[in-house]
């Protein structure tokens, strides 16, 4: 299994659609695309030097979780196909960091999500992104011209 790779400040991952990730009619069940979507933050965190997702040796615990997910459906993904899932860093502060992911097949796009991520304690406080992890993201800040 591939771990994908950044294009410039954009990670791809591909993912194959397998039988679990289908419906009775062979095309992807909706929900699955998040799935999708999270190995590709993952997978973009790893590629930028991030190891550690949750830091549970710490006097204080921490973890990330998302905080707010918007998703668009455009067109069903099926067996067998081969996908990508590219995931771009749109912003990144102190206390949260926001993405948009995009799933591709065969050069079209099947859906459009924007996630915001941030940090909290193991009792849902929430806390600052470790200043080493801050670091390691931001030279893949996406930065676009409005």
């Amino acid at each position: 299994m591939s771990d994908g790779q950044f294009d410039g400040k954009v990670h791809i991952l591909p993912v194959r659609v397998y039988y679990e990730d289908t419906d009775l009619s062979g095309i992807v069940y909706h929900a699955n695309y998040l799935r999708y979507m999270e190995r590709g933050r993952m997978e973009f965190f790893r590629g930028a030097g991030v190891a550690e997702f949750a830091h549970l040796e710490n006097e204080e615990p921490t973890a990330w979780t998302l905080r707010k997910v918007q998703i668009e459906y455009f067109r069903p993904a099926r067996l067998n196909d081969l996908l990508e899932v590219r995931t771009r860093l749109t912003e990144l502060t102190g206390a949260r960091m926001s993405a948009s992911q995009q799933v591709y097949c065969r050069g079209q796009q099947l859906t459009q999500a924007s996630v915001e991520a941030c940090v909290i304690t193991l009792q849902g406080k929430p806390r600052r992104i470790p200043k080493s992890t801050y670091e390691a993201l931001a030279p893949y800040l996406y930065e676009t011209t409005a």
